[in-house]
C-alpha cells in the first residue's frame, strides 16, 4: 500500500512547480524509488529510524546523483539547517511519538520556500482490527485537523490537508496481521501487552478478524516561508499604530 500512496502523492506534485536540488525522504522505504525516478538530478537523503528498512533501499547512483542513507530519528534530524528544497515523508509520521517535534525538525531542515509533502494514517485506520482487539491494543492515529494545527505551530505556511479511505480485502482475516508485520507496521504502543498471554490473545485474534481492513490516508503539504526582513516587519507594525 505504501507504493500506491506514494504514487498518489507524486500525482499531487504535478500541480507544484518544483525542481529540488536536495530532497529529504524521511521514513524511507523501497517505494521511495519512485521519488528518485521523478527527480533524477536531485540528491536524495533517505532517512529512517529502522536500519532494516534502510537495508531494503540500497544506496546507489540513480540518474546523475546518488541516494544517500542516514539512520536517524526524524524528531532529532542529524542534518543541518536549510539543506533541502523538498521534504517528503510517506506513511511514516503516524509512528512518531511526538509528531509536532518531527514537523519542527522538518521545517528546520527545509530551505526557505521549501515544500513539505507527507502522508499518514488517520484515526479510522484499522477500525476492524480495533473493534476485535480493543482500542488499547491498536495504535492510535492523529486526526488530520490536529496535524494541520501542528503544521502551523511548527512554522509552516499555507497548509493543505485532505484524506481518503482505502479498503483492502484479504482471503482470510489473519492475512491482515501478516501483511502489517511484513511491512513493519506492528503496534508501536509502549503499553501494549507482551508475554505468553499476548501470544494466546494473538491466536484468538487471528480467528476473529474480518477479511477486510480500512485505512484512512491523510495527505498534507505546506511551505516554509521565506525569511521576512526585520525592517519590513517594523514598518507593518507601525502601520497598525493609531
Amino acid at each position: 500500500m505504501e507504493a500506491e500512496v506514494a504514487a498518489r502523492m507524486l500525482e499531487r506534485l504535478d500541480y507544484v512547480k518544483l525542481a529540488p536540488r536536495r530532497i529529504l525522504d524521511a521514513g524511507s522505504g523501497p517505494p521511495g524509488e519512485a521519488l528518485e525516478r521523478r527527480y533524477p538530478k536531485a540528491e536524495i537523503v533517505a532517512l529512517d529510524f529502522s536500519l532494516q528498512m534502510l537495508k531494503q533501499r540500497k544506496s546507489r547512483w540513480f540518474g546523475k546523483r546518488k541516494t544517500l542513507q542516514v539512520c536517524g530519528d526524524v524528531t532529532r534530524l542529524p542534518l543541518g539547517n536549510g539543506c533541502f528544497e523538498l521534504a517528503w515523508s510517506n506513511m511514516a509520521l503516524h509512528w512518531v511519538v511526538d509528531p509536532l517535534a518531527a514537523l519542527k525538525e522538518l521545517h528546520r531542515a527545509l530551505a526557505p520556500e521549501g515544500l513539505l509533502m507527507f502522508s499518514s494514517l488517520g484515526p479510522d485506520s484499522l477500525k476492524e482490527l480495533r473493534s476485535v482487539a480493543g482500542a488499547a491494543r491498536v495504535h492510535a492515529f492523529v486526526d488530520m485537523h490536529d496535524i494541520g494545527d501542528m503544521l502551523v505551530a511548527a512554522g509552516f505556511s499555507a497548509p493543505v490537508m485532505d484524506m481518503e479511505l482505502i479498503t483492502l480485502a484479504y482471503q482470510a482475516g489473519d492475512a491482515l496481521l501478516d501483511d502489517l508485520r511484513a511491512s513493519g507496521q506492528t503496534s508501536a504502543r509502549a503499553d501494549r501487552a507482551r508475554g505468553m498471554a499476548a501470544k494466546a490473545f494473538a491466536g484468538a485474534l487471528r480467528a476473529a478478524l474480518p477479511s477486510r481492513a480500512t485505512f484512512e490516508i491523510v495527505y498534507g503539504h505546506a511551505w516554509k516561508g521565506a525569511p521576512v526582513n526585520d525592517a519590513a516587519k517594523t514598518v507593518r507594525v507601525f502601520k497598525r499604530l493609531p
